[in-house]
């Protein structure tokens, strides 16, 4: 299975079908992404001047990472909303735990 019908699978799993069609561009986009940004790895991200070697920079490669990242989190944000409002989870178990512990204090 790749890594798009894995994740198709999930939101028909999650009861999504209704909107598969519209989130299956968003998961080509994701799997685009993952992609692209497995291959910039690759490439150094600092450059580093060999005469002062305190002198460093950010490659090309570093910035179209950073913005990359940016979009594939985004759109992971989107899905998993989406994901989390068709199973009934109003909160987060990040809001859940901040919930508990104001609870104890």
């Amino acid at each position: 299975m790749d890594r798009e019908q894995e994740l198709m699978k999930l939101l028909s799993d999650a009861g999504i079908d209704a909107m598969i069609t519209a989130f299956r561009k968003l998961v080509q986009e994701i799997v685009f992404l993952e992609q692209q940004l497995t291959e910039l790895k690759q490439y150094p991200f600092i450059s580093v001047n060999p005469k002062n070697p305190a002198q460093q920079k950010p490659t090309p490669a570093a910035k179209q990472y950073k913005e990359m990242l940016q979009q594939y989190n985004n759109s992971i944000k989107i899905m998993i909303r989406t994901l989390e409002r068709n199973k009934g989870t109003e909160t987060s178990p990040l809001r859940e735990y901040l919930e508990n512990m104001r609870r104890r204090n």
